[in-house]
This record gives structure tokens, C-alpha cells and sequence, in this order.
């Protein structure tokens, strides 16, 4: 259906005040009309994710109720069992994330599945604990997780407490489909819902669990439990469970920023509620130089990402998720040695846009590595796989974006279990009179010294997702032969599924089909692209080692200011 005739069926709809309102303001704006009404949101990495505002391609009650639709026809689908095991939802502090929860329930409701919703805002990572703790059927978390405050967002997890992957969500993105008038949807009176048993209300029983299996995280008991830790949760929800996830591991000496301890989906205090970005750390930063802070400690929103900062003698410096991943899988893996506890069949997970340097970690104790696609839902699955089959025990998985899993109690990344295990390795080393950047440089001198970065470029609406396409046919049909003088070895197409070789032979990529390019070069670098799951982005990551910081830092910039170019050359 046209933008416009979708737009006049919205005008002519029972709507919110403040729906009709966005309507009207956009009346004589085309452009924005048809960037509202082109298509109706769509399912990516990290389930269904949009602006908020009137529309089919925005983030409302109504595009709700129709996931919510697609997910109770579903569920509806494999019989009455799943009806009563119901679904488990939680949500952020995000506009509109309680209500779009409620009418999630509402919807649920109305075709007779049971809900079971967290009576106050609960992370990511607890919603998932408790759709395993429970033996739910699924679970909905209502979050943009760490994008800015004009989105929202709908996750949906399996009964294994973790996010579908593409094969699972099929289904449901079938069952929305056939709703042929997203306003004819029906939802249930929520009293009514609640005298029929099949709503009701949790929060004390699952936060007392999950403190519970956080306790059993730590590795080591000879740590410096009065390390000097500031930690911020960015106006998010992460204060509750990682201060008690803190203060139950001994940790004596925490301080928060107390202006971001205040919920507001607003995040009035930074641009960008993103421990990725240097400028959320700021206050942090602050309150770290004013008590003499080892180590800072920020969460995102919906608490499932963790960024950390560690004291120099010039202030602070920030890791990244590629340098903490590296940390706590060393950390790992000679904490078990030392107690006789790691298995003989341990496995790392990482994803393949994620440095290399923890898998070569591992290597040297004979510890493979699993890649995967970007999404900590392919991780995930691999644990539920090695839970089946026995082949292989669960050492730690990690995604470069600063999404990290410990114990398999969680089935999506948890910034909760970090916050408590990077408390520890800080205080273990501290204990040797090092921190972690000290522990960071033992790694590099070992396995040579790894570099990475991010490159994010935005493009919005109809226009930016054509210019995307364009950018990846290009660079499909283009390939470069060498970048920076330095020779192509390999192009792994994951939308292809095949690996093109240089010298002319291809294989078989093992990996689901998915829109990502990844250039692998003869001196260990690589370079991979990928539109963005959840944002109007494409992704440019780049890899690279040295011998020295100086080598790898200088052979950085030569790959990015080479593909730049190349990059240039498609648009």
C-alpha cells in the first residue's frame, strides 16, 4: 500500500492524541510521511527496533500490537502447553516502554496466553534468567538497548531464555503479515486478565535468584576488595542488581554517580546513553579523579552492556570490548588451571567481526574458538548446542560491542555478571600491583600487539537503505586485490556463503547466510562490513597486529584511510 494512502488510513483512525498530533505535523512534509509509511518495521539483529512516533515504520502501540499479535499466534500455534507456560516481559526506562509492555500483555492476553511481567524495570539479562528460572515459553524485553532516546524496541526470546534467530522468528514475521488491519487488532482488559490467572506480577522471587546465581561468577578469592570503583548506569536500569551483584562480592569501596542514578528515558546527562563512547563516561570520569578511582564501570540502559575505564597517570583510559574480552578469557582460563577446574573440552565463542587476539589466548592452552555472526543470539545457540550434545563446556563468549557472557545462567550478553568479574580481575591484579592495562600489555608482548576500530556511517530513511545496498554490491562485485600495499588473501561473502580465495578456489562458509563482507589480508588483518541490525548504519570494522603498539597503530590508519578511498569509490 502507498505511503500516502497508509498515512490518510492512520488520519482516519481512533488514535492517540498524541499520535494524531505527529500526524498532522507532518502533513505538508512528504518526505517524512514516506520515511513513516514505506514499510512496516522490520525484524533485525536484536528483534524489532525504530523511532518512536505515528506511522507503520515507527515504534507505537499499534506496530506493537501487531508484533505482539504475530508472537500470540505463535505461540497459539504449538498448543495449549506454551499458552500456559506463557511469556515472561520486561521492560526499560525508555518512553513509552511500560505501556508498550502492557499492551504486549493485553494482546498476549486476548488470545489466551499467560504473561508474567516484572512489576518495575528489569535488565535484559534478568528478563532472561527468569524465562529459564520460570520454564516460560518465551519472553519479551522492551528496549533500544544503548540507541538514543528517540528509539524503542520489542525483543523476543525462546524458552532457553535466549533472543530467535532468523529460522525462529520466521514464524512470527509470517503470523504479522497476515494482519491485514493493524487497527482491528484486539487486546483484553488487564484486570480481567489478572482474575483469570492468566496475568500476573513478579520481581522480589527473581531478584533474590539471580543475585543468587551471580555469586557463583567469581574465579578467585585473594582480591583487593576495597578497590576505589566508580560506576554509572547512565540513567538506565542497572543500579539495582549491579550495586547488589557489587556489594555481595565484597566489593567495599563503590561509588555511583548519583545524577544517573535517576531513571529518565531523556538521559539528560549524556548525548548518548552508549558505554561505547568516550563522552558517557564524562561524569564518571569526574567522580573517578575526585575519590581516586582504580576502575570506572558504565551500563547501558537495558544494563546488557558494560563499558570499562581504567586510571593512568594522565586520567583515564577506556577498553575496549575486544581488550576486556581478551582480559577475561586469560583471566578465565588461569584462574581454572589454577584450581583444577577447566574442562578438557572448554570452548571460547566470539563473533566474527571481534579481534582475534582471545582466540589465540585460548589457542595456546589448546582452547578452540567458535565464530559466529554478529548477535548474542548465535552465541547463545551454540551453548544450547554444546548443552545437546556434550561436545563441547562453555568456557565465555564475547562480542566486540561490549556484549559479554560468563556463566550460562543469562543466554544474552550481561553487563551485570562483567560488572562483578572485571571488579574482581581489577582487584586480583591490583593484589600484584598492576591494573588492567598493565595485565592488557603482558597479553600484547605474548600474542603481538592487537588493534582495532569501528566505523559507523549513518543513512537514513528509504534513500540511506538504496545507498547501503549500493555501497555492499560494490564492494561485493569490486573486491580490491590489496589494501594499503598489503595483499587480499580472502573474501568471505556470508551472504553467498562462500570464501573467494586469491588464488582462484572458493569454500563453503559454515555460518547462516547474512548480508556481511570480511576481507581477510596476509599479514592477519582483515576489514568486514555490515549494515547495521538495529540502526540506519553501515559497519565498517577493521583488524590488525604489530610487533609494537607503534606498527599496529600505524598500520590501523594505513587500512582505514585505504578502504576509506575504496569505500568512497562505491558511493
Amino acid at each position: 500500500m502507498q505511503p500516502t494512502i497508509l498515512y490518510e488510513k492512520w488520519q482516519a483512525a481512533n488514535l492517540p492524541r498524541y499520535l494524531k498530533q505527529a500526524l498532522s505535523s507532518m502533513k505538508n512534509n512528504p518526505a517524512e510521511i514516506n520515511d513513516c509509511f514505506y514499510q512496516y518495521l522490520q525484524f533485525g539483529t536484536a528483534g524489532m527496533r525504530g523511532l518512536l512516533g505515528a506511522g507503520t515504520n515507527r515504534l507505537n502501540i499499534f506496530t506493537i500490537r501487531r508484533v505482539a499479535f504475530g508472537l500470540a499466534q505463535t505461540i497459539a500455534f504449538h498448543g495449549e502447553e506454551a499458552k500456559q507456560r506463557g511469556v515472561v516481559i520486561s521492560y526499560d526506562n525508555r518512553h513509552f516502554s511500560k505501556e508498550f509492555a502492557i499492551e504486549t500483555v493485553k494482546v498476549l492476553g486476548e488470545y489466551g496466553v499467560r504473561t508474567f511481567m516484572f512489576s518495575e524495570t528489569r535488565p535484559t539479562p534478568e528478563l532472561s534468567f527468569a524465562i529459564r528460572h520460570l520454564q516460560a515459553y518465551a519472553g519479551v524485553m522492551i528496549t533500544a538497548s544503548h540507541n538514543p532516546k528517540e528509539y524503542n524496541g520489542f525483543k523476543v526470546y525462546g524458552e532457553d531464555g535466549a533472543q530467535l534467530t532468523p529460522d525462529h522468528v520466521g514464524m512470527i514475521v509470517h503470523m504479522m503479515d497476515n494482519v491485514d488491519d493493524i487497527f482491528a487488532i484486539q487486546v483484553a482488559d488487564l484486570e480481567e486478565l489478572k482474575q483469570a490467572e492468566l496475568h500476573s506480577e513478579i520481581l522480589e522471587d527473581i531478584d533474590k535468584a539471580f543475585q543468587q546465581n551471580l555469586q557463583t561468577i567469581s574465579e578467585r578469592s585473594n582480591v583487593k576488595k576495597d578497590l576505589s570503583i566508580v560506576y554509572t548506569p547512565l540513567h538506565g536500569i542497572g543500579y539495582i542488581p549491579v550495586m547488589q551483584g557489587l556489594t555481595n562480592a565484597g566489593f567495599t569501596n563503590v561509588h555511583v554517580v548519583e545524577q544517573q542514578i535517576i531513571q529518565d528515558g531523556d538521559f539528560p546527562t549524556v548525548t548518548y546513553p552508549n558505554p561505547e563512547s568516550p563522552a558517557a563516561f564524562e561524569m564518571a570520569i569526574a567522580l573517578g579523579k575526585e575519590v581516586s578511582a582504580d576502575l570506572l564501570l558504565a551500563t547501558d540502559p537495558d544494563s546488557d552492556r558494560l563499558g570499562v575505564a581504567v586510571r593512568t597517570k594522565d586520567g583515564y583510559e577506556l577498553l575496549t570490548g575486544n581488550q576486556v574480552g581478551a582480559l577475561v578469557t586469560d583471566y578465565l582460563i588461569q584462574a581454572k588451571l589454577e584450581k583444577n577446574t577447566l574442562p578438557f573440552n572448554a570452548i571460547l565463542i566470539k563473533t566474527i567481526v571481534t579481534s582475534e587476539l582471545g582466540a589465540k589466548i585460548a589457542s595456546r592452552y589448546n582452547i578452540g574458538t567458535i565464530n559466529t555472526l554478529t548477535g548474542f543470539k548465535y552465541i547463545a545457540e551454540k551453548i544450547h548446542e554444546f548443552e545437546t550434545t556434550n561436545n563441547y563446556s562453555y568456557l565465555f563468549g564475547y562480542e566486540e560491542s561490549y556484549g559479554y557472557l560468563v556463566k550460562s545462567y543469562v543466554r544474552d550478553k550481561d553487563a551485570v555478571q562483567m560488572a562483578v568479574l572485571i571488579a574482581e580481575i581489577a582487584g586480583y591484579v591490583a593484589t600484584k600491583g598492576q591494573t588492567l592495562l598493565d595485565a592488557l600489555e603482558e597479553l600484547y608482548q605474548i600474542y603481538g600487539y592487537h588493534r582495532e576500530a569501528l566505523v559507523s556511517k549513518v543513512f537514513k530513511g528509504q534513500s540511506g537503505q538504496q545507498h547501503i545496498t549500493t555501497i555492499m554490491e560494490y564492494l561485493r562485485h569490486q573486491s580490491p586485490k590489496n589494501i594499503a600495499g598489503i595483499n587480499v588473501n580472502c573474501v568471505e561473502d556470508y551472504l553467498t556463503g562462500k570464501a573467494n580465495f586469491a588464488e582462484g578456489h572458493s569454500e563453503d562458509l559454515t555460518l547462516p547466510k547474512e548480508n556481511v563482507l570480511k576481507f581477510k589480508l596476509e599479514d592477519e588483518s582483515w576489514i568486514a562490513i555490515r549494515p547495521s541490525g538495529t540502526e540506519p548504519k553501515c559497519k565498517y570494522y577493521f583488524g590488525v597486529v604489530g610487533e609494537t603498539a607503534e606498527i599496529a597503530d600505524k598500520k590501523l590508519l594505513a587500512i582505514q584511510e585505504a578502504f576509506e578511498k575504496l569505500n568512497d569509490e562505491s558511493c
